[in-house]
């Protein structure tokens, strides 16, 4: 790992921002309080038992019901 990866919290190979995992190990759905699941390609923490998929931007999540995207029951 670079330090500029150290430093921004980046993935240099897919520039995007990685989770901290501590910060996954404590997150919980805020609808059922259910754990999550994250998605490092999608950059979403996902939440079977809502059925929704809270968006990760600038490494920040997302964890208002109204920005969710609902998952396809595919």
């Amino acid at each position: 790992m670079s330090e500029s990866s150290k430093t921004t919290g980046r993935d240099e190979t897919r520039n995007k921002p990685g989770l901290d995992p501590k910060l996954l190990e404590i997150l919980v759905c805020p609808i059922t309080k259910a754990t999550l699941e994250y998605d490092a390609d999608a950059q979403e923490l996902i939440s079977r038992e809502a059925g929704l998929a809270y968006p990760i931007r600038d490494g920040i999540p997302i964890m208002l019901a109204d920005e969710a995207r609902k998952l396809d029951d595919a």
